[in-house]
């Protein structure tokens, strides 16, 4: 939904277990042409399709307000490494809250919609308010270069289960509002940053963007704590067979992507660490255990262009198996979570599977693609690169 998405937290997460992991041997060669192929997926192409219609307003419920907050000035989006089209840059946002808060509604304004390709707001706690001064100093002009997380607060393998997030927009437009009954805690004095991802391809202008916050004091006691579960999974597609190009090798295209994107090592190998060997192919899936009980009240899912479909399931593959997500036909559009009809009980030991096809037919038919040649599309916070992302909303206990 980065959408690193959620790199930052998971290079340092898995950085930390590099030494005793290495990229599986299939996919350390230099060809990945004789990759077997599997069939594309039979839903059509969602080329050129339309952003839902706005849902209509949420009337302010008992006891909400709203709060604007916005980037403090205009901000003129530049690839970082003197390469690449896209650039990811955070912004410290001080909201200057009296009392501790719960937001159960957040609604993102992009001032340049047409180079903004998404927004995440992370929540920083009032003890880490200085090292995010600090973070914010060290770049200069407004804001600083963040692909990947905030790059703030460490234990970044926590933030894969429990992460900073207060709200993730992408197109799809309106307020995502909560049910009445939950909302994501910010404690008094804390802050937040706006982590911009601007898509260069199609804008480079100036952008001021801003967000709404539908806010409640938390002394009210109305609201359970809402947390995200981040379920990252490898991307790896090769090229049709028969494509020419150093690029439809795996080695130099990834090579591309941690040069456009300042990686030391790479999310692409280090997926492997989270979720193990697998073979390049059009689907990929990632399982990983539940830490904690808790209920799962809605999830999304982040692809991009080249996205075909996307699941989330509880305990694939046992006789107690759930689907909690399942878009058949992705559209880039409509990134918006789904709440469940009925919370999904989970408990510590559960697994939860995220599954993803992509398919490289679609960059003939979508105009992001036009005049680009194909390549070996692997995890990269490029528009063109690809992600696969399962964002699971729960509260504890």
């Amino acid at each position: 939904m980065r959408l690193r998405l959620v790199a930052a937290g998971i290079v340092a997460a898995l950085t930390l277990s590099a030494c005793g992991g290495t990229l599986p041997d299939n996919l350390r060669g230099e060809e990945s042409h004789g990759a077997s192929s599997h069939a594309a997926s039979s839903s059509p192409a969602k080329a050129g399709a339309k952003a839902k219609p706005e849902a209509p307003e949420v009337a302010l419920r008992a006891g909400e307000t709203f709060q604007e907050i916005s980037m403090a000035a205009a901000y003129t989006p530049k690839a970082p490494y003197g390469s690449g089209t896209d650039d990811y840059r955070c912004f410290l946002v001080d909201p200057k809250f009296a009392q501790d808060m719960i937001v159960s509604g957040v609604k993102v304004e992009p001032d340049n919609p047409d180079a903004v390709h998404h927004v995440i707001l992370y929540k920083v706690e009032p003890q880490d308010v200085a090292a995010a001064h600090a973070q914010d100093a060290s770049d200069p002009g407004d804001g600083w270069t963040c692909f990947g997380g905030t790059g703030i607060k460490g234990g970044a393998a926590a933030q894969i289960n429990s992460a900073e997030w207060v709200a993730a927009w992408a197109p799809g437009g309106g307020e995502r509002v909560m049910a009445k009954d939950i909302g994501i805690p910010l404690a008094k004095g804390s802050q937040l940053v706006m982590q911009m991802h601007y898509n260069l391809l199609v804008g480079d202008g100036a952008d001021q963007s801003s967000a709404r916050l539908r806010l409640t004091p938390a002394s009210a006691g109305t609201k359970t704590p809402l947390h995200t579960m981040l379920l990252p999974a490898p991307v790896e597609l090769p090229c049709r067979k028969g494509t020419p190009g150093e690029l439809c090798a795996r080695t130099p295209a990834v090579a591309d992507i941690r040069k456009r994107f300042g990686e030391q090592v790479a999310t692409a190998d280090l997926l492997h660490l989270l979720c193990g060997p697998l073979e390049p192919g059009p689907t990929q899936s990632c399982t990983r255990p539940v830490t904690e009980p808790g209920q799962i009240r809605a999830v999304a899912g982040h692809m991009h262009l080249l996205g075909r479909s996307i699941t989330v399931d509880v305990n694939k593959g046992t006789p107690k198996a759930k689907r909690v997500l399942d878009l058949p036909v992705w559209n880039f559009d409509d990134q918006d979570a789904v709440p469940l009809p009925k919370p999904v009980a989970v408990k510590k030991g559960d697994t939860l599977t995220v599954t993803c096809t992509h398919d490289q037919a679609l960059r003939d038919v979508l105009p992001a693609y036009q005049g680009t040649k194909e390549r070996y599309v692997a995890w990269g916070e490029g528009t063109t690169d690809e992600m696969c992302l399962g964002i699971v909303l729960l509260t504890r206990g």
